[in-house]
């Protein structure tokens, strides 16, 4: 069986399931999964008859899509709507931003446009931002409200694949840190910890792979230390989180009372879970956003937690094969950053629900609740497609060479 006819065989048992499950029965459940599934099997036929390099990236990120969908609707309703509602739209954006980046050329040459329009985001974020969490990286106009930063992360990418193409653009690449430490510095005073991570993770990999000077990524690994530190006695809601990591028993009513339910769920699912819409994941607060891996693990049990997993792995090792076969410095280093904002994502967020490391606000790609999260990541596969389909090409022409 293709994979597709396995997508829609799990969208067909769950949605039917969780139909079955709520009294009274709600048929407009039945109805939200056959238009998501429409969406897909439409979508997925656009990019195979249209040849727009890998198939597999939609369909891995469409799953974990419908799984989120499904836990999110069976959460609530309202919030499951919207969820497709921003699951169209961004399958909308992932076709523009493809078209996009393949009819603009010379992506390479706008390094200063990519510094301004992050800079800007950022300051416009300072002064019409709201505070959600501890955090003041949200703006919110009118009823509708989204992260900067979300959009920010593929800029970010976009900068420094254009700098390793150019350097000789910054002079030096002293301007070229205080560009991507202004990027940091910038979530740090706006107390986004998670984000600020997740940029240092991805700039420093990229550092590691490009830049042959030890010496400075010995400085950068200290510069780290000394924001993290600097985080920690300066943010009481960060400080609340490494001893909510550290001992969440100790305030189980207080401090530690989410991530201890969210351990609680998870082993109450045990290996095969407790059965869509038969757990009670409400228990955990925000947990249709940070904690719907919990409520995963809970329902489906650590063999569904497991499968969500393993689909992250398949998607991560889509990118990094894709990215390997690209001779392009500009398109690599691009391909390789965007792989690596959701292999990290993806880390620091299941690690936090685990007790892993410290909890932060950081949501699950494709699977939590949240539009401006799921609108970005589509946008930036989106352009891995893209780029897939320039490697298919290159490929072509290398067999035909032969």
């Amino acid at each position: 069986m293709r994979p597709i006819g396995i997508l829609v065989i799990i969208n067909t048992l769950l949605f039917g399931l969780l139909y079955l499950l709520v009294e009274p029965l709600d048929p407009s459940i039945l109805m939200a999964g056959g238009i998501l599934t429409l969406l897909i099997l439409a979508s997925y036929m656009i990019i195979v008859k249209a040849n727009m390099g890998d198939q597999y990236l939609f369909l891995i990120i469409s799953l974990l899509s419908s799984l989120g969908v499904i836990m999110i609707y069976r959460l609530d309703p309202a919030f499951g709507s919207r969820q497709i509602t921003w699951y169209a739209v961004g399958v909308v954006l992932y076709f523009l931003s493809y078209g996009l980046f393949r009819w603009v050329k010379n992506w390479d040459k706008y390094l200063y446009l990519y510094i301004g329009f992050g800079l800007l985001l950022f300051a416009l974020t300072f002064i019409l931002g709201t505070t959600i969490k501890g955090a003041t990286n949200w703006i919110r106009i009118g009823g509708f409200t989204f992260q900067p930063a979300e959009i920010i992360k593929l800029s970010f990418v976009f900068f420094i694949a254009a700098y390793f193409t150019y350097p000789e653009k910054l002079k030096n690449i002293y301007y070229f840190l205080g560009v991507v430490y202004g990027h940091i510095l910038f979530l740090v005073f706006q107390r986004d910890m998670g984000m600020a991570m997740l940029f240092y993770g991805i700039f420093m990999s990229v550092f590691y792979v490009f830049s042959k000077d030890k010496k400075l990524m010995l400085l950068n690994l200290a510069a780290s230390l000394v924001i993290v530190v600097f985080g920690y006695f300066t943010m009481t809601h960060v400080q609340v989180r490494v001893e909510a990591w550290l001992n969440p028993w100790r305030d189980i009513a207080g401090r530690g009372y989410q991530i201890t339910q969210s351990l609680f769920a998870i082993g109450t699912g045990g290996f095969f879970g407790t059965g869509l819409g038969m757990g009670r994941p409400d228990y955990i607060p925000e947990v249709h956003t940070d904690f719907i891996f919990s409520a995963i693990c809970e329902e489906m049990g650590v063999f569904g937690g497991i499968a969500v997993v393993l689909l992250y792995f398949i998607l991560i090792y889509r990118g990094f094969k894709i990215t390997l076969t690209i001779p392009n410095t500009f398109r690599k280093i691009l391909a390789l950053g965007i792989t690596l904002t959701y292999s990290y994502q993806t880390f620091i967020i299941l690690g936090g629900v685990i007790k892993l490391i410290p909890l932060t606000g950081i949501t699950l790609p494709f699977i939590s609740y949240g539009g401006s999260a799921l609108v970005s990541a589509f946008i930036a596969f989106g352009v891995l497609q893209a780029l897939s389909k320039k490697s298919l090409e290159v490929e072509e022409l290398l067999d035909f060479g032969k």
